[in-house]
């Protein structure tokens, strides 16, 4: 994998608006003011949700207001930027998904941040599965059915994703080789269109988030294969994982992180993780992030950094391998 020189993570730094050797002075009594808590997609859906469940329990604990600020477009990139270049004084927080920190870097060329080196992790603050999904006619219940059913006609079906470039598509991808099943990628764009045409039988299979599949499971309107997270889902608990169907090294779910601007001092980081700490334990907060269809899954700073450090390779080693490229 390239690794950026120092010079190279220097001048990219400067670009950001701040310097690698500087920091900032912690404020005395932080925070004394509003908090603008970015979430880098438009309104609606689970990430924007959870920014609204998160911002309303985080100000009750800090003693501020936290504004959400919707700066959608590219993939995340656009609001990520936003942060990126802030000031990393604490009241300029992103809140967005593995998109931003192991997919952008793996298909996109010359982002305006780094994944790595722009940001300072505050915690994870939830995760949910990605699943293999069927139409109802399809003559498969099972991951073995499944792939002896695509490996009697190599090349004859189809998977859709909810985009080029996604995490669904990874996590498609991944199946396939595993599998060393040949099948074509059809994206979508986004996931409802993409469960209409599987309820329709426009599509016979697609690899989905939990949180989108769940209502059309729960009233039979298509039906689940396998889940592609290491762990069964709660919200699913009947549905095997792909690890367990004799796929150990499939283990990828989509997940949602707290961050600041790099440099952020550490009096100010220490106060903003002990804050997402209360509130990810925080029984309403949690029933509110379930009832999106998130799991509650918290982690703190150190955790949430090694999260990053560990996934972005992984995604580069399946993008180069699939040729995945941004749509």
């Amino acid at each position: 994998m390239h690794k950026l020189s120092v010079f190279a993570g220097i001048a990219l730094a400067s670009c950001l608006g701040f310097s690698p050797l500087a920091t900032v002075a912690a404020e005395p009594g932080f925070p004394s003011r509003a908090i603008t808590l970015v979430v880098p997609f438009p309104p609606g859906g689970v990430t924007n949700g959870t920014a609204r469940i998160i911002g309303q329990r985080l100000s009750e604990e800090l003693g501020q207001s936290v504004v959400v600020d919707n700066r959608g477009g590219a993939a995340s990139i656009i609001g990520a930027t936003y942060v990126a270049r802030a000031a990393p004084d604490g009241y300029t927080l992103l809140l967005t998904s593995g998109t931003t920190f192991t997919v952008n870097p793996a298909i996109r060329a010359n982002l305006p941040y780094d994944p790595l080196k722009s940001f300072e992790p505050i915690g994870v603050t939830g995760r949910t599965g990605l699943i293999l999904l069927a139409n109802n006619n399809a003559p498969v219940q099972t991951v073995r059915q499944f792939v002896d059913y695509v490996k009697a006609s190599p090349g004859k079906y189809a998977y859709a994703s909810f985009g080029a470039g996604t995490t669904s598509q990874f996590a498609g991808e991944s199946i396939l080789h595993a599998a060393g099943l040949k099948m074509t990628h059809v994206p979508y764009k986004g996931s409802a269109q993409t469960m209409t045409d599987l309820m329709g039988g426009q599509i016979v299979f697609s690899v989905d988030t939990v949180s989108a599949a769940i209502p059309l499971l729960k009233s039979g309107k298509i039906k689940a294969i396998a889940l592609t997270a290491a762990k069964r889902s709660s919200f699913l608990p009947d549905v095997p994982t792909l690890a367990e169907s004799g796929y150990p090294d499939i283990d990828m779910d989509t997940w949602l992180m707290l961050v600041a601007p790099k440099g952020l001092p550490a009096d100010t980081k220490a106060r903003l993780e002990k804050a997402l700490a209360v509130t990810m334990a925080d029984p309403d907060t949690r029933t509110k992030l379930s009832a999106l269809g998130l799991e509650p899954s918290y982690s703190n700073a150190a955790a949430a950094s090694e999260l990053i450090k560990r996934e972005l390779p992984i995604m580069r080693a399946i993008a180069a391998r699939a040729n995945i490229i941004a749509d």
